[in-house]
This record gives C-alpha cells, sequence and structure tokens, in this order.
C-alpha cells in the first residue's frame, strides 16, 4: 500500500468558506489520513483549528463556528517528510512583522535539508520537522518589500514538487513548481474562487472546474478576482504519472487526463497483451476496480467481486495476537467465496509494491477455493522510490527491485503474472511521455534529492590548538 503525502483546498469569497473548505477535505481524503487543519480569515483575523485523524474526526460543529469567514485553506496530511504529531499538521499559522501568515503545501523540497541547515546557521529556530516550515523561515527572511515577492524568492529558492497555498492580508495565493508534479486546479462557486488539490473537490462543493494552475504559475486571488504570474523558469513539465494510475479519485481530472476513463483503458490493454484463460476477472477494491473492469471489456470474462473491502475499520486497531496469520489483510480484504471457488480467477490491481499483500491476497483466495490465480498489474514494476511526495519504500523493499518476474510469481505463488510497461500506460494517458515523471518505474529522476550536512557544529572547533 503506498501513501500519499497530503492534499489542500482553498476558498476566498464565500461566507461558508470553513464548512466549505471542510467538505472539500473531505473530497480529498484519500490523500492524507494522518492530520487535517482549516485556517479562516475573519475581519482580517486569521484562526485556527488543527488535528490529528481523519477530517470527520477532527472537525466538529462547534470547531466550525470557531472559524467564521469569506476565507479559508486547508489541508489533510500523510507525512512523509516530517514525522507524525500535531506539530505538523497544517496550515501553519505564524505572526510575523507585517502580521499574519499561513501557509500549507502537498509535495516535497527535495533541497529543504540543506536550506534548514542554513536557516538555522542564521539564528532560525524551527518548532517542527516538516519542510513547509522551511518556506515559512524563507519567506519571512526575504528582504522583498511585498508578500508576493517575497513568496516568489523564497518559491526560487526551493527544488522538487510543491503546490502551495499562501493566505495573507486580504490574499490567497496559489503556485505550482516549474515541474508541475502535482495537480493544482482552479475553480468558481459563485463568485467565490476555489484552489484544490483534484478537480473533485471542487465538485463535491458544487463548484465549477475552470483550469489547471500551470506548472512554474502563481495565482493570486483577492477580492479584484484572480490574477496569473508566472515568475519561476520554465523546465520540462514532469507531472507524476501515478497520479492517474493510482492516487487521484477516479471521479477527477488531473493533468489533463480523465482518471477513470484512463484507469479502464489500462485494463483493457493488459487483457490485449496479457489474456489469461481465465473464469472471472477479480478487482482489488478500491484502486484496481476500473483496470479490472477495463480487463473484463478487453476480454470477455464477467467481472465478479470475488474481493470484498471492508469500510468499518477504525485507524488504531489492535491485532490480538501476532500468531494470527494474515489478520492484517483480511481486516480489510475478505475473499468471497460464492465467486471465486472452483474458478481460475485473474485479480488485476494498479501496482506491487512491497509483494507482501499481493502474496496474502492471492493465498486467501486459493483458501477461498480458486484453482488458479493470475495477477495482472495495470503498471510497470515499481523500482525505485519516490522523491516528490509519494511515500513509498526503500529500493531494497520494493519486490521487482529484489526479483525477476519469474522470481516475483514463484513469491507471490501466482500462476502468471503480467506488469503493462510504460509505451501501455503512456497510450492509456494519451501518448505523451514527456510531460510524465515514472522515475518510480524508471529510474529517470528529474530532480535530486539533496542530503543535510552531518557536521554544521564542527567548524566551531576546526583550527583550535587545544586537544
Amino acid at each position: 500500500m503506498l501513501h500519499h503525502e497530503c492534499g489542500v483546498f482553498g476558498i476566498i469569497g464565500d461566507p461558508d468558506a470553513a464548512r466549505l473548505t471542510y467538505l472539500g477535505l473531505h473530497a480529498l481524503q484519500h490523500r492524507g489520513q494522518d492530520g487535517a487543519g482549516i485556517v479562516a480569515r475573519n475581519a482580517g483575523v486569521l484562526a485556527e483549528h488543527r488535528g490529528e485523524g481523519l477530517v470527520h474526526d477532527v472537525f466538529d460543529d462547534a470547531a466550525l463556528r470557531g472559524l467564521p469567514g469569506d476565507t479559508a485553506i486547508g489541508h489533510v496530511r500523510y507525512g512523509t517528510l516530517g514525522g507524525p504529531g500535531l506539530e505538523n499538521v497544517q496550515p501553519f499559522l505564524a505572526r510575523w512583522r507585517h502580521g499574519q501568515l499561513a501557509i500549507c503545501h502537498n509535495g516535497t523540497l527535495t533541497n529543504a535539508g540543506p536550506l534548514r541547515d542554513e536557516l538555522e546557521e542564521r539564528g532560525a529556530i524551527f518548532t517542527r520537522t516538516s519542510d513547509t516550515e522551511v518556506l515559512l523561515h524563507l519567506v519571512a527572511g526575504s528582504d522583498q518589500k511585498t508578500l508576493i515577492n517575497r513568496l516568489i524568492e523564497a518559491l526560487t529558492r526551493v527544488q522538487g514538487a510543491w503546490c502551495v497555498l499562501v493566505l495573507a492580508g486580504d490574499t490567497l495565493v496559489a503556485a505550482r513548481d516549474p515541474h508541475g508534479f502535482r495537480p493544482l486546479v482552479l475553480g468558481r462557486r459563485g463568485s467565490a474562487w476555489i484552489v484544490a488539490s483534484e478537480s473533485c473537490a471542487i465538485e463535491f462543493v458544487q463548484g465549477t472546474v475552470v483550469r489547471e494552475i500551470e506548472p512554474g504559475e502563481m495565482a493570486i486571488l483577492d477580492e479584484d478576482g484572480a490574477q496569473s504570474l508566472r515568475p519561476f523558469p520554465r523546465k520540462p513539465k514532469k507531472a507524476c504519472v501515478f497520479e492517474a494510475i493510482y492516487f487521484a479519485r477516479p471521479d477527477s481530472t488531473v493533468f489533463g487526463t480523465d482518471v477513470y476513463a484512463a484507469r479502464v483503458r489500462l485494463g483493457q490493454s493488459l487483457a490485449r497483451r496479457f489474456p489469461a484463460r481465465a473464469d472471472v476477472v477479480v478487482p482489488v477494491p478500491d484502486s484496481g476496480t476500473p483496470a479490472a473492469l477495463g480487463f473484463s471489456q478487453g476480454s470477455g470474462l464477467p467481472l465478479g467481486m470475488g474481493l470484498l473491502r471492508s469500510h468499518y475499520i477504525g485507524r488504531t486497531f489492535i491485532e490480538p495476537t501476532q500468531r494470527i496469520r494474515d489478520f492484517g489483510v483480511r481486516l480489510k480484504l475478505q475473499p468471497n467465496r460464492s465467486v471465486v471457488a472452483g474458478k481460475r480467477v485473474v485479480v488485476v490491481d494498479d501496482s506491487i509494491v512491497r509483494g507482501t499483500t499481493a502474496q496474502k491476497l492471492v493465498r486467501m483466495l486459493r483458501g477461498a477455493g480458486a484453482t488458479e490465480v493470475h495477477l495482472r498489474i495495470a503498471s510497470p514494476p515499481m523500482t525505485g522510490p519516490c522523491h516528490y511526495g509519494i511515500d513509498t519504500p526503500e529500493r531494497t523493499d520494493l519486490l521487482a527491485h529484489r526479483m525477476d518476474l519469474q522470481r516475483m510469481r514463484q513469491f507471490l505463488d501466482a500462476d502468471s503474472l503480467a506488469y503493462l510497461d510504460m509505451d501501455d500506460v503512456l497510450e492509456a494517458m494519451g501518448g505523451e511521455g514527456p510531460r510524465f515523471c515514472d522515475a518510480c518505474f524508471t529510474g529517470d529522476y528529474p530532480v535530486e534529492p539533496q542530503q543535510r550536512r552531518r557536521d554544521v557544529q564542527v567548524p566551531l572547533f576546526r583550527g583550535s590548538s587545544e586537544g
């Protein structure tokens, strides 16, 4: 199972801004489940409410009543950089010499470590471990005269993936990194402007999608409307292909791609490239369902819900004993014996990461009476980690890095195993390969991460004659 880092939502010009942000965060809950927060502006004053857990756990009616105003930004978080804890739940609200400022971001700053070292050497004090706090310090330390110029200067210094929302004064600013790794969408709801990580969040609050915020664009939203700046150097587009394969909600459009239709095309491609002698197609819910439907359409095999997902598992369930084999997987997925018993089964999923979950699913299906289990994966083998906002395991933990196809099949206990390649994926996404980042599949990283220095204190003692 892969996890995304976060999702952002902002709205300006609606008296129910905080409640609409709460609803928008619900629509983006799949992008982060560790924590959620909202900062709202009322009569020039910013107020916040943040907490750990799911959106409905963090906010109740009293919390939302405490966030009046016509402007708000919100965030759902899964921490890939910075670790858990309330202190890292965004948006971050700070007071500085020019008043209040709130900020949240989706992505990962690949040079956050060296920038943090530099800022600490200059006297900055950090209270959080999130890379977003680096942005706060860069904005606060800028010599530029206006908020927009300070923000431009700060964002020019950072590298990697970032979709940033900033709320200060009477202005909401949204900006996207020049490569465009992560999606960011602009919308309207009446006279109000909305910004969200995915189109589904705008539509969920009965808004209308206007367009995608372009890579390297900064949108400035205030009482005068929307302005657009292109202040950053142009770079090759590198939209994360895994957004369309897995992360984005099926009812979203990301990077100009209809997510649901693309995933169905991936399944059709699987059926065409790698057919199987089988009786039924079984999706791994929920992410594998559109691809399984496409495989069913392409192969003529019936689609059956051979794996059923439980939607009632709490976040803090404790296993009664570690000796219960596969119990963690069974909490979420149960084989449907009436669909698979005595059948040759094709199981379709979006990806395989470590392989442990897929291995358990195969064994569960066999235990439920499946005579054969064939695995079909609607993406290439994942061979490397992501540095741009997806929580992937270390390279050595990835199944496809450690094993060739035959060894993977044996490890997974499958009768056959097949993956799509990048050409198949790009065809399903529209055929424009250069506009996508596929580093987790190919190892071609557009921006390499930079490591923190480990000897920051040592220069204090170099040159000393004392032992």
